[in-house]
């Protein structure tokens, strides 16, 4: 069932009750806590990342790395909750004035089903950090690991209520948006929805963090690595059976190294091994639903239509486990031949697929990498370091990869331009989102009146 009115209330008001008391404690003793929360997620890390196998579909070898970019991010932020700092400015005649950092308040996080643990680290660590609370919503279809999180920051020594977490979907989602005592919205998933939401937070004024979807260019010279060509375009496109928004989906190759690319691809995309995520040697597990399947398939179906030519892949599997025969698998797809114009090129699949494009000119393949409304990632590969950072600059995009791919470091800041979203996560930067400004004006003479 999920949270109507009175749950989100209930839940809003117990966070409103322990920011009371977390906001006024110290930065260093928000990061004892945190810190404690780290060790917990350190030492139940596999029953965590068995819990994320069973909640997404995806390898328990990935489930594990997301486990541990979330401790790293509590890790991170714990670290800088003591260096919140105003400013001081000198001013005539002895006045002066500061700012301070303050916390907003409650805090709501709306998750995705991809990374479910990792995002509701991503964004509870910075909010907590500053001093708020958060209410969190994961998304429906992977409603279990997010409550772990709370359970440890509970048992790390969070007063009551500090994250919270509601279920439901839309209509819980839009309960959160319009709450009075929320202060601000960070959501995670598609543009559609986050236009939504951004609507809806704009009837209480309420800033919001948006990190929305992507159909990121991945940008290959002929002077580059092959070798690492091959495996940035394989992280590009296949971590999490394709359904990642940073993904560098149109992988476009210059003309002179294209076939030789495409062959070793396609030889190391059949290669992968889909099956039981729970087993070591599995690289691919099962998309996250039946429906999500079935959409995922039909963008392959109508890239043949318009004439992309599927070199491997793009059929429903169906594993030799008996216990797996009814799992959402699919065989992860390269198409070639692709153009602008084509569906596949043009939206966002959110599956196991790549578009692989052919390419002249370093002037032509940027206009058309840029010819899109998204923006969240972007990369290139080539050996040519004037090369690199020019085209970089050039790329429209939040974050941009040279001669790798979908590498997300904590300390770094992660978000789009465009259509992608607004604000950032992770990083020092961060800190301004989930903080707002005072500044305190200092009279130390006489009030110079005009009346």
């Amino acid at each position: 069932v999920p949270c109507g009115p009175v749950e989100v209330d209930q839940a809003v008001k117990a966070a409103k009750s322990a920011f009371g008391h977390w906001s006024k404690m110290s930065g260093m003793e928000r990061a004892r806590t945190m810190i404690e929360a780290a060790h917990i997620i350190e030492s139940r890390r596999e029953e965590i990342a068995e819990m994320e196998v069973v909640n997404n579909g995806k390898s328990i070898t990935e489930a594990r790395l997301d486990v541990d970019s979330a401790r790293l991010c509590i890790e991170y932020y714990a670290g800088l909750a003591s260096t919140l700092a105003g400013q001081h400015v000198q001013l005539p005649g002895g006045s002066f004035a500061y700012t301070r950092r303050e916390p907003l308040g409650v805090c709501v996080g709306i998750g995705a089903w991809n990374y479910p643990f990792q995002i509701a680290a991503w964004k509870s660590a910075p909010a907590l950090a500053c001093g708020n609370s958060m209410v969190f919503k994961p998304s429906p279809v992977t409603p279990v690991t997010a409550v772990m999180l709370a359970e440890i920051y509970a048992k790390a020594g969070a007063p009551e209520g500090l994250l919270n977490v509601v279920q439901g979907g839309q209509e819980t989602g839009s309960l959160l948006c319009h709450h009075p005592d929320v202060a601000k919205l960070s959501f995670t998933g598609s543009v559609p929805t986050g236009q939504k939401i951004m609507e809806m937070a704009s009837k209480g004024v309420k800033p919001v963090t948006l990190e929305l979807g992507g159909k990121s260019p991945l940008l290959i010279f002929q002077d580059s690595d092959l070798e690492n060509a091959v495996r940035g375009a394989l992280m590009a496109n296949f971590l999490s059976q394709g359904q990642v928004c940073s993904n560098g989906t149109r992988v476009f190759v210059q003309r002179d190294i294209l076939p030789e690319f495409v062959e070793e691809v396609v030889k190391r995309t059949q290669a992968i091994e889909i099956g039981d995520p729970l087993l070591e040697s599995t690289r691919m597990g099962a998309l996250v639903s039946r429906s999500h399947l079935d959409k995922v398939l039909s963008f392959v179906d109508q890239a043949k239509k318009e004439g992309a030519t599927v070199m491997c892949g793009g059929e429903p599997f169906v594993p030799s486990d008996p216990k797996l025969r009814g799992g959402y698998y699919m065989t992860p797809c390269v198409l070639s031949n692709c153009t602008d114009e084509m569906t596949c090129v043009k939206e966002e699949i959110f599956g196991p697929v790549m578009s692989v494009l052919s390419f002249e000119t370093e002037e032509e393949v940027l206009q058309r990498a840029n010819d899109t409304t998204l923006g969240l990632a972007a990369g290139v590969f080539t050996r040519d370091v004037r090369r690199a950072h020019r085209v970089v600059e050039h790329l429209k995009a939040g974050s941009c990869f040279i001669n790798n791919y979908n590498i997300t470091p904590v300390e770094v800041p992660f978000g789009g331009f465009k259509m992608s979203g607004i604000g950032r996560e992770n990083g020092q930067v961060t800190i301004e989102y989930y903080t707002q400004l005072k500044t305190v004006f200092v009279e130390m003479g006489d009030v110079d009146s005009l009346f």
